[in-house]
C-alpha cells in the first residue's frame, strides 16, 4: 500500500468511527414523553418573555464591565424580577481586574432533600456592543419566567436560579468568569449539586430550509431546518441528557433534541455548564444552537424583533417539566 493509500484509509477509518460515535451520541435518545394536558401555558408568558428582553436588550443594552453601570443595572432588574415572583435574591459580588461583577441568585427551598440541589442560571452579560437580545437576553428572560412558573411548587431537592455575570470573552474560562466563582462557591460549602442547566441564547428560531448548521460530524445526524431546542452536554453528563430531551416533552410540543458530546467538539462548552464540568457536576446547555442557527450572534443586529417569543414561552413550560422531574428525587 502507497503512503497516500495509508492516508486515505487512516482518514476514512477516522470519519468512520467518528460518524459512529456521533451516532450513538445522537441518536440513542429516548423518545420524549407525551405533554401532560395540564400543562396549560399562562396567557401572558410570551408577553412576559419579551418584556424582560426588550428591558435588558433595548433599554439597558450592551451589559459588560466596560460599561459597569449597564451590567449593574441589568443585575438590579433582574433582582427585582425574582423579587416580584415572590423571591429573596441575593447577590455574589466578586472582585476582577476590571471592578466588580455580581451574580444574582434566588433560592427555591427544597421540601425533602434541601442539601441537594438542581442549578438553573443564565448569563446577562454581553459581548461588548451588542444589546444581546438572544444572547443572552433571551436566556435571562426564561431564567426569570422558569423560577416564577416554579415558584408555588414543592420540590425534594432546593433549586438554585442564577443569573451570571461575565460569560463572554474575554472572561470566559478565566477565574472572573461569574459561574465559575458560584460553581467553586459551592464546592467549597460542600453543595450537593445534582444538576445543572446553563440557559444559552433560546430566541431564535426558523422554518427555512438550510436555516441550521453543526460542527462536523454533527450534521449527518441533525435536520436542516432550525425550528427545535438543543441539549448539549459531555459525555459523562450523557444520562442527564436523554432525561432532560425525555422529560421536556411533558410540558411543551417544541422537540428538543439531545447530544452527548466529547468536549472537542466545537460549541459544546460554550457556556456556563461549562463551570460546573469543572466541579465534577453533570451540566447541559440548553439553546437554539446560537452562531450555527442566528447569523446576527455577537452583532449589533441581535434584537429582540429577530426572536420568537410563543416558541421562547415553549421552552419555558418544557423547562419547567424537566426541572421539576429533576429536583423530584
Amino acid at each position: 500500500m502507497t503512503k497516500t493509500a495509508r492516508v486515505a484509509a487512516t482518514l476514512g477509518l477516522s470519519l468512520v468511527l467518528a460518524l459512529f460515535a456521533t451516532h450513538r451520541a445522537l441518536i440513542h435518545m429516548p423518545p420524549p414523553d407525551p405533554r401532560d394536558p395540564t400543562a396549560s401555558m399562562p396567557p401572558g408568558l410570551p408577553a412576559a418573555l419579551e418584556r424582560h428582553t426588550r428591558k435588558l436588550a433595548v433599554d439597558i443594552g450592551p451589559r459588560h464591565l466596560g460599561r459597569g453601570d449597564t451590567l449593574g443595572a441589568a443585575a438590579d432588574y433582574i433582582a427585582q424580577a425574582l423579587t416580584t415572583a415572590g423571591y429573596q435574591p441575593s447577590r455574589q459580588r466578586f472582585a476582577t481586574a476590571d471592578g466588580d461583577a455580581a451574580n444574582v441568585e434566588a433560592v427555591l427551598e427544597g421540601s425533602g432533600s434541601p442539601a441537594r440541589s438542581v442549578v438553573v442560571g443564565a448569563h446577562y452579560d454581553t459581548v461588548p456592543e451588542t444589546p444581546g437580545a438572544d444572547d443572552n437576553a433571551s436566556g435571562v428572560a426564561v431564567l426569570i419566567e422558569l423560577a416564577t412558573l416554579l415558584r408555588a411548587s414543592h420540590p425534594a431537592q432546593t433549586v438554585r436560579f442564577v443569573a451570571f455575570a461575565n460569560e463572554e470573552p474575554p472572561y470566559f474560562k478565566t477565574e472572573a468568569m461569574g459561574s465559575l466563582v458560584y460553581a467553586r462557591g459551592l464546592a467549597k460549602a460542600g453543595a450537593g449539586v445534582t444538576a445543572m442547566l446553563s440557559l444559552e441564547c433560546l430566541g431564535y428560531f426558523s422554518k427555512a430550509a438550510s436555516s441550521q448548521h453543526y460542527p462536523f460530524p454533527v450534521g449527518f445526524f441533525y435536520p436542516s431546518t432550525g425550528d427545535f431546542v438543543s441539549m448539549v452536554g459531555n459525555v459523562r453528563s450523557r444520562k442527564l441528557v436523554k432525561e432532560a430531551v425525555r422529560t421536556f416533552g411533558r410540558g411543551t410540543t417544541l422537540v428538543a433534541r439531545g447530544a452527548a458530546l466529547p468536549e472537542l467538539v466545537r460549541g459544546v462548552g460554550y457556556s456556563d455548564h461549562w463551570s460546573f464540568w469543572q466541579i465534577g457536576v453533570p451540566a447541559l446547555m440548553v439553546t437554539d444552537t446560537a452562531f450555527f442557527r442566528n447569523d446576527a450572534y455577537h452583532s449589533a443586529a441581535d434584537l429582540p424583533e429577530r426572536l420568537d417569543f410563543r416558541a421562547m414561552a415553549e421552552v419555558t413550560m418544557g423547562l419547567a417539566a424537566v426541572v421539576s422531574t429533576l429536583a423530584a428525587e
